[in-house]
């Protein structure tokens, strides 16, 4: 079986308090970004006993048994019967770039399982094992927008549609770590409500619509703040750093021709409107 995890974004991104276990609760909407995937399939090893997961595509640093998607085999055998395995993952989606590409592989790992064995686990049961994984995993499992609260994992519905948009994703070769970001980061609440500013229509989001880790992404990363501005030079009408970076992200009106000289991965496509996924 072949799934195609997705990356995401962030509309906003407000870090409010930071929590007596040392983690912080944030604010944000995740919107899924079709068409910019990872590549995961599995197939039953009939010659071993053991799993082998392979990687291609951008390089992985972790050993096999810290990767997500094998940490995500290792929660469902805790329950189930699973025989050895065969998988291969093609990287697409960097690490460090704020897109929830490992998260992705491992909520699109738990569902793929979940499918090929028969386990009959519902969307709920499948979303609070992925929260296990990753504080933004168990966004994944449905895989539609949502505004998330606590440390990310705690989703309600939100009316906020990107269709008919066209996204531009602007990746620097620059890591990010998002501990490191917390780091510098002062929570505070946010003078205007998300759910209020994202009521807006985009022309109002620019003034208005916040990442709070961009400031120190900028103040380190002056590269960052310079894709933000090309982009909106360019017409977007909506440009943010997604997560806590590095990725940048520009939203059009209709499909945008910007060539960049740099050494920067970019991706274009239309932005399209995720069913929610039931069960």
């Amino acid at each position: 079986m072949v799934v195609f995890p997705n990356a995401k974004i962030n509309l906003g991104l407000y870090v409010t308090e930071k929590r007596t276990d040392g983690f912080h609760n944030i604010e944000t909407v995740f919107v899924p970004v079709q068409g910019f995937n990872d590549i995961l399939e599995v197939l039953a090893n009939n010659e071993s006993k053991n799993d082998i997961l392979t990687t291609s595509g951008i390089p992985t640093d972790a050993a096999a048994d810290d990767n997500l998607v094998m940490k995500a085999l290792k929660l469902i055998r805790k329950d189930f019967f699973i025989p050895p395995l065969k998988i291969h993952l093609h990287k697409n989606i960097p690490s460090g770039a704020g897109l929830g590409g490992g998260s992705s592989d491992a909520a699109f790992m738990l569902r793929l399982l979940n499918d090929q064995f028969h386990l009959k686990l519902r969307s709920d049961q499948l979303e609070e094992k992925a929260a296990t994984l990753g504080a933004d995993c168990a966004f994944f499992v449905r895989n539609h927008p949502v505004f998330a609260e606590g440390v990310g994992n705690e989703f309600s519905r939100t009316e906020v549609t990107l269709k008919d948009l066209w996204i531009m994703l602007v990746i620097p070769p620059i890591h990010l770590s998002t501990p490191a970001a917390y780091k510098n980061i002062t929570p505070k609440q946010p003078e205007k409500s998300l759910k209020e500013i994202l009521k807006m229509e985009t022309g109002g989001w620019p003034q208005n619509l916040i990442n709070d880790f961009e400031q120190n992404a900028f103040q380190n990363h002056p590269k960052l703040m310079e894709i933000k501005k090309r982009l909106y030079d360019q017409g977007a009408v909506y440009a943010a750093m997604s997560g806590s970076g590095s990725a940048m992200f520009g939203l059009f009106e209709a499909k945008p021709a910007i060539e960049w000289s740099e050494d920067y991965k970019v991706w274009t496509g239309e932005m399209r409107q995720n069913e929610e996924r039931k069960g």
